[in-house]
């Protein structure tokens, strides 16, 4: 079992969609195939554990910059299959990006979860990472401000 880097147009992309899509419900595979490229140019990159063919934990994930959090990786989307769930391909996906995070030289991994993704949380927690701030959102569609 191995962590690879799956970019875009690589042939492994619609298996990892297969698992990506248990996170991101709401996309399709060209929605999720668009907006990875689309994201791109802001360094989002996918990173994913396969056991032969079959595609068994997927991560987006970004290296940036900010204030508030200097040099940081953020990950966008961790997500196990959920066949594959409590088998060890969510810390070794996990493992890979906090290697990835100290070899660029970042002071921290970061991500947003859901408040109702219990189940991840208790991952998250085992990982030793901490709740540290509230994420908030304005959506912006059919907002009378606009």
């Amino acid at each position: 079992m191995s962590v690879v880097e799956v970019p875009p147009g690589d042939g492994r992309l619609e298996a990892v969609f297969e698992v990506m899509k248990e996170l991101r419900t709401h996309l399709t595979f060209e929605q999720f195939r668009d907006g990875y490229e689309r994201a791109v140019p802001e360094g989002y990159r996918v990173a994913a554990v396969f056991e032969e063919d079959s595609c068994r934990a997927v991560a987006g994930y970004r290296l940036m910059h900010n204030l508030v959090s200097g040099h940081h990786m953020y990950v966008d989307d961790l997500v196990t299959a959920e066949e594959s769930r409590s088998h060890g391909h969510g810390k070794q996906l996990n493992d890979y990006l906090v290697d990835v995070a100290r070899r660029e030289g970042c002071a921290s991994v970061q991500l947003d979860s859901a408040t109702y993704r219990r189940e991840a949380h208790r991952f998250y927690f085992r990982e030793r990472y901490a709740i540290w701030s509230y994420h908030f959102v304005r959506p912006l569609q059919g907002d009378p401000a606009r």
